[in-house]
């Protein structure tokens, strides 16, 4: 098995990895929540920072940041008292860096992260099985939707995507022991060429977070959406465009009285 370091996985966020070592990370981040979450909070810092000053980054330098003209004016100045501030600088400089980076590795992570996390290793172990991929078949959706629902508490609809194409395989219940009463149901769905999507609930009662929240996490993305009564994280290949498509139909479906969440561009 690959050795992850976090030189590995930092090569991963910046997508300098060949595909077998990228499906090596893949796999374990599966059995590796804690790094995933962490991974996925470096990756959207990362975006953010792109977001913030990616357009600075491609403004022509200032003339009075001339190197030519800097090295001109520095050369007036005694050495002791450059060297003396670039020191204070770099000092202050990495400290400040590194406080920044630490900052989201260091926190706990929030419930609403640890159940995305959740719900991507979920759906790694799972869409791999044939015959076990489903502890009760789609044929049940009667019997599947009294289960669940007793389970978790809460009215839960088995939501029918026909209509994208996407057909019922059936769905399992899985434990959730963060969140109050342990408990979450998984519903997996697939394509006519094989492609599968999971969708991983639970009851909202306890837990903070965003409204919406989307990951991109290796070849699978993940859609997260909370309402006032569940939690529902959309894992699956498609495109986040895709899963934000079959998101509409899911929370009509779990949740037909309520106004759909306002999705953030991507």
């Amino acid at each position: 098995m690959m050795d992850v370091t976090r030189d590995t996985l930092m090569a991963y966020l910046d997508g300098q990895l060949d595909g077998d070592a990228s499906a090596a990370v893949d796999t374990w981040l599966a059995d590796n929540p804690d790094a995933a979450i962490e991974l996925a909070q470096l990756q959207r810092q990362n975006e953010a920072i792109n977001t913030l000053f990616g357009p600075v980054a491609s403004e022509p330098v200032p003339p009075r940041l001339n190197p030519h003209r800097l090295a001109l004016a520095q050369s007036r100045r005694r050495w002791q008292g450059a060297a003396r501030a670039a020191m204070i600088l770099g000092v202050l400089g990495i400290g400040i860096a590194a406080g920044w980076l630490l900052r989201p590795v260091t926190d706990t992570p929030a419930l609403h992260n640890r159940l995305i996390a959740d719900a991507v290793s979920a759906h790694t172990v799972f869409v791999a099985e044939n015959r076990h991929a489903v502890e009760v078949a789609g044929t049940e959706t009667d019997h599947l939707a009294s289960w669940l629902s007793n389970r978790l508490g809460t009215g839960l609809a088995m939501p029918d995507l026909a209509t994208a194409g996407l057909s019922f395989l059936g769905g399992r219940l899985l434990p959730a022991p963060a969140i109050p009463g342990g408990r979450a149901a998984q519903l997996m769905y697939e394509d006519s060429a094989g492609e599968r999507v999971t969708l991983y609930i639970t009851p909202s009662a306890g837990i903070d977070g965003p409204n919406l929240e989307l990951v991109r996490l290796g070849s699978d993305n993940a859609l997260y959406w909370a309402s006032a009564t569940i939690t529902c994280t959309i894992v699956g290949p498609q495109s986040a465009e895709t899963l934000q498509a079959l998101a509409d139909s899911v929370f009509a479906q779990l949740t037909p009285a309520a106004t759909a969440p306002a999705y953030r561009e991507l």
